[in-house]
């Protein structure tokens, strides 16, 4: 990884770290296909973690608790089933918050998951092995970039 990806992700907002990663696909000069599916990915994922961070909630996938986003722990967040998860646990804890300023929105996320037909509903109801499978080869061409 490179040093600029720790400081991005240690303090940048969303638009500054999708920006990086538009301006890296295009010097790397990848493919129309991938370029359409990592800036939507990467929105989805820091629209959680990014309030996260600011409020000092930050936690990993196995649900403990970290200091710092870093782009490994993105990268472990782009992994679809743990990102499903992830909306689940903060749908959760926002109904336990009520109207509290811990509150997260999960509007990006929840729209880029319901595009590739993740139940909101019902966290038991499995998702199309395809839309995991793009989603590996998403996290993939991320993982290239930072």
């Amino acid at each position: 990884m490179k040093t600029q990806s720790y400081e991005l992700f240690k303090n940048a907002d969303i638009n500054e770290i999708t920006e990086v990663l538009a301006m890296e696909l295009k010097q790397r000069n990848e493919q129309a296909f991938w370029a359409d599916k990592v800036i939507p990915f990467s929105e989805a994922i820091l629209s959680v973690l990014i309030p996260l961070r600011d409020a000092n909630k930050l936690y990993n996938p196995e649900g403990v608790g970290v200091d710092e986003l870093t782009p490994e722990l993105f990268l472990k967040w782009s992994d679809f089933v743990s990102l499903k998860s992830l909306a689940f646990r903060i749908q959760k804890s926002n109904r336990l918050e009520g109207k509290a300023k811990t509150e997260i929105d999960l509007k990006t996320l929840g729209d880029y998951l319901s595009r590739y037909n993740v139940n909101l509903e019902n966290e038991s109801l499995d998702f199309p092995i395809s839309s995991y499978n793009l989603h590996q080869g998403v996290s993939n061409v991320i993982k290239s970039l930072l």
